[in-house]
């Protein structure tokens, strides 16, 4: 449907045919275009060499020594360099990829230069892909030039799928600097980290579950017949939001919501969404968490901020919440 609809970003971020706005059949042939980047053979392929970059990161951080702003230092490079080589690409045009994702994301130059910035990106990769075409190769374009050239989708849905995983793969950089903040502000969650490595992966899950992530609701849904859910009548055509921040806040499901519980156990959250929607990239998003939480818990000791707390800055304009810079100290 071609309806407007309330939104925080200045523009639409998908491209028309985009997933995010697809239902099975189209959803699912989209997905699989990509689905063997995103399988855990595929995401624990990444592990080592990811592991590599964020050691050649932090190594650099230690050398030079405190303090330091962390987002400038290790949460925005990590994840984009990351991202980048899921995607394939290159080291020299990643600034351009960081910038793009930035404009893209946030209103604070306005939406012609948001706009601009998604039809920069886009034209990149429609570019990629056709150079790439016929060349194979396990990462994301590859995949993607694989599966145009062999009929299974439109060009045009593979730049707008390569789109939504480059900028989403940058929303690493948010959730975790949202996960660091509390755990200098929490002393006592980063001490049980440091003294239980094995829990850690269960820690982060809570982290998801108690942070929110965007500083808005997600996609729309548009209702394509009239119907009612819990006594509300929603018509044909109407825009309907779900918070899934409020669904990770639910008591009846998650008892004393409120409280960070590292030993909480299920832990159904929905930050990654749910169904056939739910993030494709969200087993690649887990394991830079936990590399990122292990090098904070265990390559930097007495690590705290090096500002009051209140005086860290958070993003303004943006779709994605998250600090600006974390500035810190440690020994």
């Amino acid at each position: 449907m071609e309806n407007d609809v309330t939104r925080l970003a200045p523009h639409f971020i998908p491209v028309d045919g985009a997933v995010g706005f697809e239902d099975p059949p189209d959803h699912t042939r989209l997905r699989r275009s990509v689905a063997p980047a995103f399988t855990t053979r595929g995401v624990e392929r990444l592990r080592g060499r990811a592991r590599e970059m964020l050691d050649e990161l932090v190594d650099g951080v230690l050398r030079d020594g405190p303090p330091a702003d962390f987002t400038q230092r290790l949460l925005a490079p990590f994840p984009l360099a990351v991202v980048c080589e899921l995607m394939g690409v290159p080291a020299q045009d990643r600034p351009r990829m960081h910038e793009w994702t930035n404009l893209i994301l946030s209103s604070a130059q306005g939406a012609e230069r948001s706009q601009r910035a998604k039809e920069e990106m886009c034209a990149y990769f429609a570019e990629t892909m056709r150079r790439r075409r016929g060349t194979g190769g396990e990462d994301v374009i590859g995949l993607l030039s694989a599966a145009v050239a062999a009929g299974e989708i439109t060009e045009s849905e593979s730049v707008g799928l390569a789109l939504l995983i480059q900028i989403g793969g940058e929303a690493v950089t948010n959730n975790t600097g949202n996960m660091l903040f509390i755990l200098l502000t929490r002393p006592d969650l980063m001490d049980r980290l440091r003294a239980d490595p094995a829990g850690r992966p269960r820690a982060i899950e809570e982290l998801l579950r108690y942070i929110p992530h965007r500083s808005a609701v997600g996609l729309s849904r548009i209702a394509l017949e009239d119907v009612t859910v819990a006594g509300t009548r929603i018509r044909a055509g109407e825009a309907v939001y779900v918070s899934y921040l409020a669904a990770n806040r639910d008591p009846d499901v998650f008892p004393d919501p409120e409280r960070i519980d590292f030993g909480r156990a299920p832990n159904p959250h929905v930050a990654f969404g749910h169904g056939p929607h739910f993030c494709v990239g969200a087993m690649l998003a887990r394991l830079e968490s936990e590399l990122l939480v292990d090098a904070m818990a265990d390559r930097f000791p007495g690590l705290r901020l090096a500002v009051p707390a209140e005086d860290v800055p958070f993003r303004r304009g943006a779709l994605i919440r998250g600090p600006e810079s974390m500035p810190v100290t440690w020994g």
